[in-house]
């Protein structure tokens, strides 16, 4: 048992994705339109135009979803209200109006009989007054049911009292038989009353489901041969809801018997085949992508989303099937990833919409020609024009596209359908939406687009400025932390972008104790000199994780947060370590260690290596092009043997490459220049 857990622990992460891949089959399925095409078009309020319409089987007139959801909010407007009675309220009260008239009766010299009499009055006022219960507050339905006796009776409005109003009646019935005595009396049963009627809610629920339950969802029945429409006669309402009902019916008529479970599995095929072709991509030549979960499932959902829009608008009305912006698929997926994999997935989703829609061979080939042109002319979306341009191209070919098929089919350009511009201009416009598709994607997924790393990366931001201001020295580090990193990951190909951001905010922890780190210190007070070197540690530590907690509190992606988490890995803050021992024989380490973790991808491996490098070049004296090699070597070599890149996917070249762009720009910054012979 235990090794079977361990192997589902190990790989769980697989099997999410046969799960993802199963649900996505079926799903895919399940929106297909499940019947073949009713031969006749019509619309309301224009004349049939084919020969007289006689139904060709028995079928019912079903209610529009407007009928039903009428009937189902009248149902909940008119609903009756179960108030439930309860006896043990009454005999305590009574019980209680007895203890206390008999208590009031004791300190006065009324006679027995007088006191039975009294008794006795009390008592019935009582009976009388619970006779239908007392409600704690006037009820609002109109139709009340009151539960007593284990029987349901109807109350009609002003047939019930709520505590207020059987106070007042209590002191009209008692005070008229003694004056005296009927007041002692009023008030003390005015207050033992306590509402005994209460909702019951559940009962009432109930009641409503099965109303609700009982509503049909047809309205009458039309037999087989029975005349539905004349030739030439207007399609009116009554008309356009028998021919609605039997297109629905017809188009459903495939899909019953054995013929069914064909199609089905037909369908299920095909769509399994090409999300496999997916999967197989993923592993090949996407293994991250494919390794994370997250996004793979963001790639899924976006197939569904374009799979069930296109399969609703072909439902619906399959003239505006390209009303549908299906060339959104490729712009978010090149945003969020790469070129190459947006154009796979926008083919692999044509190809399954391909089995739906009309005229299939033309629908593909425009989508497809479309998806080139988009993945071809969209790039850096963050700018304004891009967009709007590349949805321009996109257009144009899809009316291009359309003229030569029609030029094909027809042999000329009579009978164009201008309105296709309209619905090729509005899709279009649709495509526009990617925009703010994708700032909606990075809040669900935890992605992070091009568009958001370009606005945090403007140091007019807030918490740049508030950085700028509070640590001017951290802020002056971070802006060169920035270039260097930046240029090697240029270099190597890692996004360069993301590591800009992340070496601009990696230090931003630091505006909590500013003038402990030397960058901030402007006079030769160092506050560490008052601190034993354990403190000092401490500190300089937990400007990682006050960093991660100021970057949370600021909305930083977690991208982001990932670079300040990894920006020191598990390194060893080697200089207050080394004062602790000369204080003691004996150190924990783990004092003097940052938590990590340790960078896990090439762009927190860059940052590292540039941080490092930029922060220890401040103590070079007279620099050269030898001692910056030297030193570049030194403290990338170090952080290799403390084992802070077995995560991190770069390699040995890629480091060299890193090493190399380090050292140029080490040297641009302190302006060496060749060394002539003299």
């Amino acid at each position: 048992m235990g090794k079977t857990l361990d192997n589902v622990y190990k790989h769980q992460s697989l099997a999410y994705k046969y799960f993802l891949y199963l649900i996505t089959v079926g799903l895919i399925v399940f929106f297909f339109p499940k019947g073949g095409k009713f031969k006749y078009e019509f619309q309301k309020g224009k004349p049939w135009q084919y020969e007289n319409l006689y139904a060709p089987i028995d079928f019912s007139i079903k209610k529009t979803q407007e009928e039903i959801a009428s009937e189902r909010q009248s149902l909940r407007d008119n609903k009756t209200d179960y108030y439930t009675y309860d006896e043990t309220i009454v005999s305590d009260v009574r019980q209680e109006v007895r203890d206390e008239l008999i208590k009031l009766f004791s300190s006065t010299s009324y006679p027995q009989r007088q006191q039975t009499a009294l008794l006795e009055v009390a008592s019935k006022a009582v009976d009388s007054i619970y006779g239908n219960g007392i409600f704690q507050d006037s009820p609002a339905a109109s139709s009340i049911l009151l539960i007593k006796n284990n029987e349901a009776r109807p109350l009609a409005r002003g047939g019930y009292l709520s505590i207020q109003q059987a106070k007042e009646r209590i002191s009209r019935i008692l005070p008229s038989l003694s004056p005296s005595e009927g007041r002692n009396l009023a008030g003390t049963v005015q207050r033992l009353l306590k509402a005994n009627t209460f909702y019951d809610e559940a009962l009432t629920e109930r009641a409503l489901a099965d109303e609700l339950s009982k509503i049909s969802f047809t309205r009458g029945e039309v037999s087989e041969g029975r005349l539905i429409i004349a030739k030439g006669e207007v399609v009116e309402a009554e008309n356009f809801k028998i021919l609605d009902s039997l297109k629905e019916e017809y188009e459903s008529e495939l899909w019953r018997g054995n013929n069914y479970y064909f199609i089905l599995l037909g369908y299920t095929i095909l769509v399994a085949l090409v999300l496999i072709m997916l999967f197989l991509f993923l592993k090949r030549y996407r293994s991250e992508i494919f390794k994370n979960n997250n996004k793979v499932t963001f790639i899924f959902v976006n197939i569904l989303l374009m799979v069930l829009a296109t399969t609703l608008m072909v439902k619906n009305n399959e003239s505006y099937v390209f009303v549908v912006p299906l060339c959104i698929l490729p712009l978010v997926l090149k945003n969020f990833f790469d070129a190459r994999l947006g154009l796979f997935v926008h083919v692999l989703t044509v190809l399954i919409l391909g089995f739906v829609v009309p005229n299939s061979f033309e629908y593909i080939f425009l989508q497809t020609i479309a998806g080139i042109v988009t993945i071809l002319t969209a790039s850096e979306l963050y700018k304004r024009a891009n967009l709007f341009i590349s949805v321009g191209q996109i257009t144009l070919i899809y009316i291009i596209g359309y003229f030569a098929f029609h030029a094909i089919h027809e042999g000329n350009l009579e009978n164009i359908e201008w309105i296709l511009f309209g619905i090729f201009v509005l899709n279009g416009l649709l495509t526009l939406f990617a925009q703010p598709l994708i700032y909606i994607y990075e809040k669900i997924f935890g992605l992070v687009s091009d568009v958001s790393l370009l606005e945090l990366s403007d140091t007019n931001s807030k918490l740049l400025k508030e950085l700028s201001d509070k640590a001017p020295g951290t802020f002056h580090h971070s802006l060169q932390v920035a270039n260097l990193a930046e240029a090697a990951a240029n270099e190597i190909g890692a996004n360069a972008m993301m590591v800009r951001v992340g070496a601009l905010y990696h230090d931003i922890g630091k505006m909590e104790n500013p003038t402990f780190f030397t960058e901030n210190q402007i006079t030769n007070v160092n506050p560490h000199d008052d601190l034993p070197p354990r403190e000092s540690a401490k500190i300089i530590i937990d400007h990682v994780i006050k960093g991660i907690e100021i970057a949370r509190k600021n909305n930083l992606p977690d991208r982001i947060i990932d670079f300040l988490r990894t920006h020191h890995g598990t390194t060893l803050v080697f200089y207050f370590y080394k004062k602790q021992q000369e204080l003691e024989e004996t150190v924990d380490e783990k004092n003097f260690r940052y938590p990590g973790p340790i960078p896990f991808s090439r762009e927190t491996a860059i940052l590292m290596m540039a941080d490092a490098v930029e922060a220890a070049s401040k103590s070079l004296k007279n620099p050269t092009f030898m001692i910056i090699d030297e030193f570049v070597e030194k403290i990338v070599k170090g952080q290799m043997q403390a084992n802070q890149f077995l995560n991190a996917n770069i390699t040995l070249k890629e480091m060299e490459q890193v090493k190399k762009v380090l050292k140029q720009k080490l040297t641009n910054i302190y302006h060496l220049r060749v060394e002539y012979p003299e």
